[in-house]
């Protein structure tokens, strides 16, 4: 008597998550509250950041990585968001550093994600179009991939001064057509991230770009086009300018 083999093992399914590292202070910023839950149009940053991700119907986990001991507040500040139903969400207490953040984020995640984005809270405009061209470059082949815009200004090299405000001897000036000014989100195989942060020592204050972990692995990071819309809230002025764009946006599109 016969039996009927087993079915062939099928691929797993590529799911894709984003880890978004918010247990920063932003002291940049001034004081007040983290850089991640200032005000932004009404809400704070990281739910914007949150529902940028979430906006990508490629993205079905988004992790964000909450101050050491502000994860119940974040948790409590996400629940009563609205985000989209397809998209879950975990929060989970970070490091001292950033790299240390992104790294417990990444133990959070579900087995089955095989696509992980890694994504400033502090850029909460980017657009969806980047997100999807992104996890499009890392589902095709790519360990890891960087949105980045050229360079609209002329960059010296210098030498350091001892002593802020004193002038500064110039070094070199590379060649701007080669340079790019790095976005998030981020993207990367997740096994090729998971082995950066297994591999790549924390000093100092670690690395605040994955990317740059990655290619310290001898691993090719390619470049997609990014969005000035994407730019990174630091200082008071970022956050004027994120507020015209969301005023803007509003006004356009009902957002």
């Amino acid at each position: 008597m016969s039996s009927t083999p087993p079915p062939p093992d099928r691929p797993r399914p590529l799911r894709t998550a984003v880890v978004i590292p918010a247990a920063g202070r932003g002291i940049r910023l001034g004081p007040g509250a983290p850089k991640a839950l200032r005000v932004l149009g009404g809400t704070p940053m990281l739910i914007h950041a949150v529902r940028a991700m979430a906006a990508s119907r490629a993205v079905s986990l988004v992790v964000v990585v909450a101050p050491p001991d502000g994860a119940p507040e974040v948790k409590h500040l996400l629940d009563e968001h609205a985000l989209p139903e397809r998209t879950d969400y975990l929060v989970v207490p970070g490091g001292d550093t950033r790299q240390e953040s992104v790294g417990l984020g990444l133990d959070a995640l579900p087995e089955d994600v095989s696509v992980v984005l890694v994504h400033d809270a502090a850029r909460p405009l980017v657009p969806v179009d980047t997100v999807d061209a992104v996890v499009k470059a890392v589902r095709n082949g790519a360990p890891a991939v960087v949105p980045a815009l050229p360079l609209a200004d002329t960059v010296k090299e210098v030498e350091p001064a001892a002593v802020a405000g004193e002038p500064e001897p110039v070094l070199s000036t590379p060649v701007r057509a080669r340079l790019r000014a790095v976005q998030t989100p981020q993207g990367f195989d997740r096994d090729t991230l998971v082995r950066a942060h297994a591999e790549v020592a924390l000093d100092g204050e670690g690395a605040t770009d994955d990317a740059g972990m990655v290619e310290r692995l001898g691993k090719p990071v390619v470049v997609v086009p990014g969005h000035e819309e994407a730019f990174k809230v630091t200082r008071p002025l970022d956050l004027v300018l994120a507020e015209a764009v969301l005023a803007r946006r509003r006004a356009n599109d009902g957002f």
